[in-house]
């Protein structure tokens, strides 16, 4: 999710530091890696093995897209998300309390749905034409598009003819699941989401004062969408149609929001 707001480009920043990945998103990837590796070798027990390898893969796709957001925007002229620290890939960079962390792991826990989560602060000012303004939003959906794929493909390719890591296959399945639930909603057209961002410097300048009436509340709305039956079953509709071509069951998805949810059946 990107925040826009105006005034002057501050000064650019050269020291590497700045630009250098941090310890924190180091200890997601470990922590990512170290999980997987204990499902796949079933070092640790299945359903705690695959809360802990959804939790730190959610963060690692947090840390990427918001990365994706600010590389996108430094590259096409707002230096300030340097100094910012948005390019260490530090997710307490990225965080709001509220909607970055409580509601997001909220509706993962609830429901297995992705909700969209963080925030960079982009000079609009600095950047270089509408063009750009629409691939800075653009580019953290896209990195959940690809780190769906990244996820989804092994599965389809390897899942089917390896039953020997079930759960390993069903916790890929439903990582996967939640970036295709994080990229669909991410891009509706909603004020204070990425899909608004997109559209936003082609909209007339009323419409856009209007939008910024509402943004604050657009995570508000969208929550309260996918409280209304009809929306919420045509979303799910739509996110197993994106899945269908992989030929990943939803029984796999299923297992794995189960297994990642071990306390439901408790």
């Amino acid at each position: 999710m990107t925040d826009i707001w105006g005034g002057a480009s501050r000064p650019r920043v050269t020291d590497r530091a700045m630009m250098r990945p941090s310890p924190i998103f180091l200890g997601i990837v470990a922590a990512f890696g170290a999980s997987g590796w204990a499902l796949w070798t079933g070092a640790m027990t299945a359903k705690y093995a695959v809360f802990l390898f959804v939790v730190a893969g959610w963060l690692l796709s947090l840390c990427l897209h918001e990365y994706a957001h600010a590389v996108a925007a430094y590259r096409s002229g707002d230096h300030s998300v340097a100094a910012q620290g948005y390019l260490t890939l530090d997710p307490f960079k990225y965080t709001h309390a509220v909607y970055s962390i409580l509601l997001p792991l909220l509706f993962v826990l609830l429901g297995g749905i992705g909700l969209p989560g963080g925030a960079v602060f982009i000079d609009r000012s600095a950047l270089r034409g509408r063009l750009r303004e629409s691939l800075v939003s653009a580019a953290g959906p896209l990195t959940n598009v690809l780190f769906a794929f990244v996820t989804l493909i092994p599965v389809a390719v390897f899942g089917p003819t390896d039953p020997e890591h079930i759960p390993f296959w069903a916790a890929l399945s439903f990582l996967g699941f939640l970036q295709v639930t994080a990229s669909i909603l991410n891009l509706l057209p909603v004020p204070g989401l990425d899909g608004f961002g997109i559209v936003e410097p082609w909209l007339a300048r009323q419409w856009v004062h209007t939008a910024a009436r509402i943004a604050p509340f657009g995570m508000l709305i969208l929550i309260a969408l996918l409280w209304i039956p009809t929306f919420n079953a045509a979303f799910f509709d739509l996110v197993f149609w994106f899945l269908e071509p992989f030929g990943i069951p939803t029984e796999l998805v299923a297992l794995g929001n189960g297994l990642f949810r071990f306390w439901v059946g408790s």
